[in-house]
């Protein structure tokens, strides 16, 4: 009998990639996105189609109600971790309320075999690098601390209810199908949109801070293939790339596989973490077979190739600011 499973943020770039996979396991994929940072064109034809968002109460109750999910992977979220110090309101209705309307769901349900949850390496907060999953999560921004929230609610849920669940924790991921109009996340991307329309690429402060990049290869086939090995229940995994660099050498990386000359403004420093990177052992483990694969160079040739043939977009500024004190002037 052929597996049912919810995808939410279908139509982003992370999630049309998990939903790729999960239909080549064989599954019957409903995906679920409000199309706020995600396009239609993303989503793989063989999967059903729902616009709306998660939200909307009725709509989440009554997809549940009429496709008895065996599975969801709930990867919808507005995921500017800088802008929700200045979108709290926002961001915890999204991010937070949200995911609770999808676990009250599966509750009522009774048929969701696992509840697989894609947290953020933001819940470590800084100075804990490596960061590893037994480490004590400190969040330092609202975008983290709801993320937590959620990852202690289903686990909570888990013991009420004994409902199964696995959480990833992934990091700066980039690829194809990315958002390249998005100018509040995603470095790669915002970097890439700034080439092709021959601007210079803008740093906040000096580029010394650190990320390890990660090709959404390395994420989705993990995220999908965990409902197969209940060894992972109950579980959270750091998911990404080791490897680590400056934003400035990211920069000129970008650069370079764009063919365009390296020209960088330096904005004012913003409030951040300036390293995170994390650890990777525990998801080797169990995942020995998927976890890494895809180098730094390797995948910045991929994602600039398909950038370049898809073209810029037009950056959309957030419409709904709640607090305006501090807020860096290029968001304004």
């Amino acid at each position: 009998m052929t597996a049912t499973s919810l995808v939410t943020g279908a139509a982003g770039f992370i999630g049309s990639h998990v939903t790729d996979a999960l239909l080549g396991m064989g599954h019957a994929v409903v995906g679920l996105d409000d199309l706020s940072g995600g396009f239609r064109e993303n989503v793989d034809p063989r999967a059903t189609f729902v616009e709306g968002s998660i939200l909307d109460v009725a709509l989440v109750d009554r997809l549940f109600a009429d496709h008895r999910f065996d599975y969801v992977f709930h990867l919808a979220a507005y995921a500017a971790e800088g802008l929700s110090h200045f979108i709290k309101r926002f961001n915890y209705t999204n991010n937070l309320i949200g995911s609770v309307n999808l676990i009250n769901a599966a509750i009522n349900t009774g048929t969701v075999r696992t509840f697989v949850f894609t947290s953020s390496i933001a819940v470590y907060g800084r100075n804990q690098v490596p960061m590893h999953e037994d480490l004590v999560p400190a969040p330092e921004d609202p975008y983290g601390i709801a993320k937590y929230a959620v990852e202690m609610e289903l686990r909570a849920t888990a013991t009420m209810f004994g409902l199964p669940f696995v959480v990833f924790r992934p990091h700066n991921v980039y690829g194809e199908r990315q958002n390249l109009g998005d100018r509040y996340r995603n470095v790669v991307g915002i970097f890439m949109n700034q080439a092709l329309k021959g601007e210079p690429m803008t740093i906040f402060g000096d580029g010394t801070q650190t990320r390890a990049f990660t090709h959404v290869d390395d994420v989705a086939p993990i995220v999908a293939r965990c409902i197969e090995r209940p060894e992972t229940w109950g579980h959270a995994f750091n998911v990404g790339a080791d490897r680590a660099i400056s934003v400035s050498d990211l920069a000129r990386l970008v650069s370079r596989e764009m063919g365009v000359p390296e020209r960088i403004t330096h904005l004012q420093a913003r409030h951040e973490v300036v390293d995170a990177y994390a650890s990777h052992d525990k998801v080797r483990r169990l995942f020995p077979d998927l976890a890494g694969g895809v180098p730094l160079e390797a995948g910045i040739a991929r994602m600039a190739a398909w950038a370049r043939r898809h073209g810029s977009r037009e950056s959309r500024r957030f419409s709904n600011i709640e607090i305006e004190r501090g807020l860096p002037p290029s968001w304004r």
